[in-house]
């Protein structure tokens, strides 16, 4: 696995070096934002690790950024010591798709980095999927609704991906817990903040919500006319 570290303290450097490298992964390190963007921008990687809290640039721009201007999709497990919700909500609406608040274990990062990657080589499907005036072209990675782009996250395709395929009927949570996580899910906290993410981008911006939920049962996608019906 290829990694690009953008963090500036060095000691946090030095310990995923000395733990990951003998682990056979290839780490480039970059030790400001403006420095990191430019690196993720140009190079090849299967995912970044990102400080929150940097010169130049903070981790919040530099995502925001790498997902919008440049379009990469490389998945972003982002540090930092703020460990509140909306803390988590502001980072996975920024571009990140993971979240380890400091301190952390490396156990863990590795671990969280394992299902990033697999996360990420899971997401193609095999053909082009649409609801409404929403569609989502697996191949190129383009999601639109009403004809403008939607900036999304690698998780945020894959649970675009999972609504579109079953629209308009309801898509428990469970279910797409274990569409994007597998067996392995992350907190209880991360479907709600990934969907949160996910309506900004596909709601927030237009005048009917597509999006709906199911307190404690799951979500859905429901047409524009039975949205206004309602």
């Amino acid at each position: 696995m290829k990694l690009l570290v953008i963090e500036d303290n060095p000691d946090i450097v030095a310990n995923l070096f000395a733990y990951l490298e003998p682990m056979g992964y290839e780490l480039d390190v970059a030790r400001n934002g403006l420095g990191g963007l430019a690196q993720a921008a140009a190079g090849s990687y299967d995912a970044i690790v990102l400080d929150l809290t940097l010169p130049g640039l903070d981790g919040l721009d530099v995502a925001r950024r790498l997902r919008k201007d440049f379009r990469r999709p490389t998945p972003i497990l982002m540090l930092t010591a703020r460990d509140t919700i909306s803390d988590k909500v502001t980072g996975f609406e920024s571009g990140a798709d993971d979240y380890l608040v400091k301190p952390f274990s490396l156990v863990e990062l590795e671990i969280r980095l394992k299902a990033l990657v697999r996360r990420s080589h899971g997401l193609h499907l095999s053909t082009a999927v649409s609801y409404a005036d929403v569609n989502f072209d697996p191949d190129t990675l383009e999601a639109t609704r009403a004809g403008k782009p939607l900036q999304l996250t690698p998780t945020g395709y894959k649970l675009l991906a999972a609504l579109l395929r079953e629209a308009p009927k309801l898509v428990r949570r469970e279910d797409l817990e274990r569409e994007v996580w597998g067996n392995d899910p992350p907190d209880s906290d991360a479907l709600r903040t990934h969907i949160h993410a996910l309506r900004a981008a596909l709601d927030k911006p237009f005048p009917i919500p597509l999006l709906k939920t199911h307190p404690g049962i799951g979500y859905r996608l429901v047409s524009p006319e039975a949205t206004s019906a309602a």
